[in-house]
């Protein structure tokens, strides 16, 4: 047996409503509040791991949040030489972000959408 396969059986026993934190403390997953989580903070972190894994200058990339209706806005902002690199040829590569964002935005329950900002 590998030790891959045995990381794998040890984590098959694990229950995976209870989580050990650091310490050795356990806690129930179930008793977390919705109350602390970021509304579409899934789709804000696909968007910023995308954007980042693409352009050059990693550290100009912004996400600016906009709360609406039954949605959210994410605003995208790059430097102004990796705005190629995001839109891509025919704007295809800014239309597999959105569409990657909006399916993490669905995930969450959240109607999420992407506008690369200037």
């Amino acid at each position: 047996m590998s030790d891959a396969d045995a990381a794998t059986d040890d984590l098959d026993e694990l229950d995976p409503a209870v989580s050990v934190v650091e310490g050795g403390d356990e806690f129930d997953a179930a008793d977390d509040v919705d109350g602390n989580r970021i509304e579409g903070g899934v789709a804000r972190a696909v968007l910023e791991y995308l954007a980042r894994s693409i352009v050059d200058d990693a550290e100009s990339v912004v996400v600016d949040v906009e709360q609406r209706r039954g949605s959210m806005l994410l605003r995208l902002h790059v430097a102004p030489a990796d705005m190629g690199r995001v839109i891509g040829r025919r704007g295809r590569v800014a239309q597999a972000i959105r569409t990657v964002v909006r399916a993490a935005g669905a995930s969450e329950g959240v109607n999420a959408e992407v506008d690369i900002v200037d």
